[in-house]
């Protein structure tokens, strides 16, 4: 089951803007390289349905390419260090992190705290004791008048942080087929997640059938690794009707 956080928890994810026509342009990317009309009287002709049916024929063929021409940012917001290392993995894209050398970071509520510890008091007391003393550690460096960008050693993976990320739609597929998937750790599971539903409402063609890649293969790629609970039925289910 995906995880979700408790009121309060603010994790944000905003698609800020993608390409205008985004449809239209893929679908005339498909048709460009088989007729011989110009790329730009193609686009002219073109209409949503026929866009449609052009991009999922090319595609369904494995020429991914022509989803290359539309672009999609988002603002990912309040998410911490652990999961923006994850998403920075993802090369095909562009990124702008805020910065630890500019941004404080003093109290609990700068922290992402995982379920597994919110839940069991015992640990939440010991991660909330050790975050404290580090916030302490660290405003005791800065008063030192240690630069920031060194007292930031200090910082766990915990610490939140905002970041904009840009990608074409052929590697968002991508990062959804690895990161919508239940063996993705799930803080990047919950991002990635709603970044596919906001992208396939914006461009429901280009993200057809997107998400973890058991959807499009029809059976799970993880093989002896796939988790126990994982149902490759109710999982297709699941994104499909998102």
């Amino acid at each position: 089951m995906q995880w979700k956080r408790k009121k309060g928890e603010k994790m944000k994810v905003k698609l800020l803007r993608h390409t205008a026509d985004a449809e239209l342009l893929c679908g005339a990317a498909a048709l460009t390289s088989t007729r011989s009309g110009s790329p730009s009287e193609i686009f002219l002709k073109m209409d949503k349905e026929k866009a449609k049916q052009v991009t999922k024929r090319v595609t369904g063929y494995g020429h991914a390419s022509v989803l290359e021409h539309a672009s999609f940012t988002f603002s990912i917001e309040g998410v911490s260090r652990a999961m923006t290392h994850q998403l920075v993995r993802h090369r095909i894209a562009s990124y702008t992190q805020q910065s630890q050398r500019y941004v404080a970071y003093d109290t609990l509520e700068h922290y992402v705290t995982p379920k597994s510890i919110r839940d069991d008091a015992g640990a939440k007391k010991i991660f909330d004791e050790t975050l404290e003393k580090m916030s302490q550690t660290y405003q005791k460096l800065l008063n030192l008048k240690i630069p920031r960008e060194d007292a930031r050693f200090i910082l766990p993976n915990a610490a939140k942080t905002n970041i904009i990320v840009t990608m074409n739609a052929r590697e968002l597929r991508h990062f959804f087929n690895l990161r919508c998937c239940l063996r993705a750790q799930w803080e990047i599971r919950e991002v990635a997640t709603e970044m596919l539903k906001q992208a396939k409402k914006a461009t429901p063609t280009l993200f057809e059938n997107a998400g973890p890649s058991c959807i499009e293969l029809g059976y799970c790629p993880e093989g002896k690794m796939k988790p126990p609970e994982c149902s490759v039925t109710e999982v297709k289910k699941q994104f499909r009707n998102m």
